[in-house]
C-alpha cells in the first residue's frame, strides 16, 4: 500500500529501517514520494535528505546500501517500516545502527542472508559466488568432502580441527540449501513435523 504523503505539510514521511533478521532498528530517515518510488524500483533505500535538499540513496558514497526485503506502512498510512539487508555499517560512525549499539552477534540466519546475497549479486572475489558459478554438482561434492573430513576429525581429540571441519560442513550445507532454493527454516519445518 502506498503511504499518504499529504498527511505532512512538507510531504516527508518518517521511515524506520530495521534489520530483517535481527529486527534491530538501524536508523530513521525521511522519504518524499520520489524517494518512495525510487526505493520501490531499485530495491535500495533512498531517502530525501533535508540537509542536502535532494534524494539520497543510502550507501551511494560508502557502498553500504540498504537492500529492501519488505516494506510496511503503519495503520494510519503515514509512517513506513522497511526491513533490509544492510551491506555494511549503517551509521556514519561505523556502527551497525545509529542508536549507539554495535551488532557483534553472528547467527546462522545472518550467514544465510550473506550466502543468498553472494548468489544474487555475484562477486569475482567471493568463494561463495564461485561455488554457485560451478553449479549444483560441485556444491554437493563439497558437502560430501566436508562431511568425510568431519568424520575423520571426530576420531581424534583436536577440538579446534573438529570444530573447524564442523563449521566448513555447515557452511557448505547452507550453500547447498540455497542452491536448491531452500533455507534452514524449511528444514526446521520438516523437523518440527517429525517432532509432533
Amino acid at each position: 500500500m502506498k503511504p499518504d504523503f499529504s498527511k505532512y505539510t512538507d510531504a516527508l514521511l518518517p521511515v524506520i529501517i530495521q534489520d530483517q533478521y535481527s529486527n534491530k532498528v538501524l536508523m530513521l530517515g525521511f522519504m518524499n514520494e520520489e524517494a518512495w518510488n525510487k526505493t520501490n524500483i531499485e530495491k535500495k533505500v533512498t531517502f530525501y535528505s533535508r540537509s542536502k535538499n535532494r534524494l539520497w540513496t543510502k550507501g551511494e558514497t560508502s557502498g553500504n546500501y540498504l537492500f529492501v526485503k519488505e516494506i510496511l506502512t503503519d495503520c494510519d498510512n503515514d509512517t513506513v517500516l522497511i526491513k533490509v539487508y544492510p551491506a555494511g555499517p549503517v551509521c556514519h560512525t561505523g556502527n551497525d545502527t545509529c542508536f549507539n549499539e554495535i551488532n557483534t552477534s553472528f547467527t546462522l540466519q545472518k550467514l544465510e542472508e550473506i550466502i543468498n546475497e553472494r548468489k544474487i549479486n555475484p562477486s569475482e572475489n567471493s568463494y561463495t559466488s564461485s561455488l554457485f558459478g560451478k553449479g549444483i554438482n560441485k556444491i554437493a561434492q563439497k558437502v560430501g568432502e566436508e562431511a568425510v573430513e568431519l568424520v575423520i576429525e571426530s576420531k581424534d581429540d583436536d577440538k579446534e580441527k573438529f570444530l573447524g571441519e564442523a563449521a566448513d560442513l555447515l557452511f557448505h550445507y547452507l550453500v547447498l540449501l540455497q542452491a536448491k532454493g531452500f533455507t534452514l527454516k524449511d528444514v526446521e519445518n520438516v523437523l518440527a513435523s517429525r517432532h509432533k
